[in-house]
């Protein structure tokens, strides 16, 4: 059973350069428990490495892209060879390292950790090794567009700096009202993040075939209140975005406190080039306990999205979690189901409210029953 949107997207290169969702709130939400199988879109690796810290038995990675799955690979390698300063400086957190030391070299270290296939595709994408792998993305360029040519427009480097520095509440909001809300702000929001600009330079343009919302006044809703009502001195996505790398902040899988447990559970992790779907009817009933779905749902239709689920509950384990984001396309477990799934509501609402990758519409956390 192969995906929906395999047959409307290309993924032979790599999407995603990191992973935008908050790991934070999707721990929280699948409290993983120790001997738990987990399902994890790969995407670009941190979330799945993230499950990790959790002690799980088992944590498959699956993606559509060998791109994407590579850019994992070269994580697992990166966590198993190098020191954590060196991981940052190879992705890109860091723009300096204390010793002289380039990000092929560091490469050269994990390269035989990496099977054929990363070994080739990375020795064909060396520029995306200079420049860091959590810059790789179509994603990431978008936003270096938008950080290299179009913020400069709007606001002085002064100017981004204050906001990232954060504050109280208050100040983060009378900062925001009186100087970076600008009709520069959001004339420029309004353009740079439409559905036309976004799909043809950020993702894809089939990515929005069930989307009916304006996308950019949906992003800009949430852009305001991660801007003033959560805390850009610890938000790295926000970071990444105005400045190309982390500065007071980093992802979960990525903080030093975390780089020991991620390495030592390794073994636990292994990751698969298919859909979702075709994976979960290779395996018996009974067998996952926790989903890391990603927004997966966004690129399929309602009846894909009802069709998958299904087989999700048939391969689910009984008090098992599912964790998801919408970005613009409404997707959610419906009353028909009840009997075998339930929202878990007020603790979804409660971490949406937390999330740092602040883009999405929503956030579902829901148990198997």
């Amino acid at each position: 059973m192969s995906s929906e949107i395999e047959t409307r997207a290309q993924f032979s290169h790599i999407r995603y350069g990191q992973c935008w969702e908050d790991a934070d709130i999707l721990l929280q939400g699948l409290a993983i428990q120790p001997g738990d199988t987990c399902l994890s879109i790969a995407s670009a690796g941190e979330n799945t490495l993230a499950l990790l810290t959790q002690s799980p038995q088992r944590v498959i990675a699956l993606d559509l892209s060998l791109a994407q799955l590579a850019s994992l690979e070269l994580r697992v390698a990166a966590y198993r060879c190098l020191s954590h300063p060196e991981l940052l400086y190879l992705i890109g957190s860091e723009l300096e390292i204390p010793e002289p030391i380039t990000r092929t070299t560091l490469y050269q270290r994990c390269r035989s950790h990496l099977s054929p296939q990363g070994q080739q595709f990375w020795d064909n994408h060396p520029q995306e090794i200079d420049r860091g792998i959590g810059n790789s993305g179509k994603f990431e360029r978008y936003f270096q567009i938008f950080r290299r040519y179009i913020l400069p427009l709007v606001h002085r480097k002064n100017q981004i700096q204050r906001l990232l520095q954060g504050g109280t509440l208050q100040e983060r909001q009378t900062f925001y009202d009186r100087v970076w809300n600008s009709w520069r702000w959001r004339w420029m929001f309004r353009i740079f993040f439409s559905r036309t600009v976004m799909g043809n330079l950020g993702r894809d343009p089939s990515f929005f075939q069930y989307v009916t919302d304006n996308v950019a006044e949906r992003i800009f809703e949430r852009t305001e209140y991660a801007l003033t009502q959560l805390n850009p001195a610890d938000n790295p996505y926000l970071q990444w975005i105005l400045t190309g790398h982390h500065t007071t902040a980093l992802p979960y899988a990525l903080r030093p406190e975390h780089f020991d447990t991620i390495r030592a559970n390794l073994h636990r992790l292994e990751w698969h080039c298919c859909s979702v779907e075709s994976f979960l009817n290779q395996l018996p009933d009974r067998t996952i306990d926790r989903y890391n779905l990603s927004d997966m749902f966004e690129y399929m239709s309602l009846d894909s999205y009802h069709q998958i689920l299904e087989k999700m509950i048939q391969k689910g384990r009984k008090g098992g979690r599912l964790a998801y984001w919408n970005l613009l396309v409404p997707r959610h477990c419906s009353p028909e189901e009840s009997s075998q799934i339930k929202p878990l509501s007020d603790l979804a609402r409660h971490l949406y409210h937390q999330d740092k990758a602040f883009f999405y519409s929503a956030f579902h956390v829901e148990e198997l029953l």
